[in-house]
């Protein structure tokens, strides 16, 4: 099985949740970088403010729903759960 793939983008939309996002990403950034499994993640800000920019790559399969399960259940994936997401995953 070879690696998992997740590009896209979250969407903002309006100020409140840029600064939501702002607030909580480092965190999220870190833990995940600390998952099993985890090859890479980067999560930026776009030259439209309210666009960021999400690149991640997991090992494999497995890793990736171990990381969308601990996500989903953080302080992130609570606190984020309405921001609109467009993402494309390849390799599963």
């Amino acid at each position: 099985m070879g690696t998992v793939i997740l590009e896209g983008k979250l969407l903002c939309k309006d100020a409140a949740e840029v600064e939501l996002v702002k607030k909580l990403l480092p965190e999220h950034i870190r833990l995940t970088k600390a998952e099993p499994g985890c090859i890479s993640f980067t999560v930026t800000q776009s030259q439209d403010p309210w666009v960021w920019l999400v690149n991640e790559e997991f090992a494999d399969g497995a890793a990736f729903e171990a990381h969308q399960q601990r996500a989903t259940a953080s302080t992130w994936g609570r606190r984020t759960s309405g921001l609109q997401r467009s993402y494309e995953v390849t390799g599963v």
